[in-house]
């Protein structure tokens, strides 16, 4: 029985950019050879075809710069809300004074608080 060798993930990385560099190169002899048979000299056709790679390596680039930047916004606003506190205590409840405030059928007026903005204090009109 043949043994079959595993490849590792480094190997097929180079495998396929290996492929893809000899399609590339092959494409562009195509391209050199149709702007040859089309009536262009074959060093300028050899220009034309670098220019495209340069300017299709250029767009590439320019499409990963903003990509990445999206990319780090979206990781930046992900950790402002990671580490924002939700439902903080208020800083100036101390001890049973905080306690005493969560619980149902608290009103101001009946411990003689100060006043809450949770609740309407006619005592604190200003009219």
């Amino acid at each position: 029985m043949k043994h079959v060798a595993q490849t590792t993930f480094a190997e097929g990385v180079g495998r396929t950019l290996g492929r893809l560099s000899r399609r590339v190169m092959r494409l562009g002899r195509k391209a050199i050879g149709w702007l040859t048979a089309h009536g262009l000299a074959p060093g300028v056709a050899k220009v034309v075809v670098l220019v495209a790679k340069l300017v299709a390596l250029g767009l590439l680039l320019y499409i990963v710069f903003w990509l990445l930047l999206l990319l780090t916004f979206a990781v930046a606003a992900a950790r402002v809300v990671r580490n924002t506190e939700y439902g903080e205590p208020e800083e100036w409840a101390i001890g049973e004074q905080a306690e005493y405030k969560k619980n149902p059928g608290y009103h101001p007026i009946l411990y003689n608080d100060t006043p809450d903005p949770q609740y309407y204090d006619p005592r604190f009109d200003k009219d």
